[in-house]
């Protein structure tokens, strides 16, 4: 349910705005994405697994606290993240 190393390092060298960087909001938002992307495709088998749905709801929470946190700081890098991942508009 996870997502592996290898696909987390991927992401983190895609996202990160200079080498090195694993903690900005722009990786952590893309990691939270895709664990999100995978959950959601495990609720389509199992319906009532209603303990890893309230893991899911405390990432979609995370994610839209960073994207907003995102948006306050800089709109720019906000709305290029959004484009990249296909969030939103």
């Amino acid at each position: 349910m996870s997502i592996t190393p290898e696909r987390k390092s991927a992401l983190i060298n895609e996202y990160a705005t200079k080498p090195g960087d694993t903690g900005s909001p722009e990786v952590q938002v893309a990691i939270l994405t895709d664990r999100i992307k995978t959950l959601t495709e495990h609720f389509q088998t199992n319906k009532k697994d209603n303990h890893s749905r309230r893991g899911l709801l405390a990432m979609v929470a995370k994610r839209r606290r960073l994207l907003a946190y995102l948006k306050k700081k800089d709109e720019g890098r906000y709305k290029t993240l959004i484009e990249k991942l296909g969030l939103r508009h």
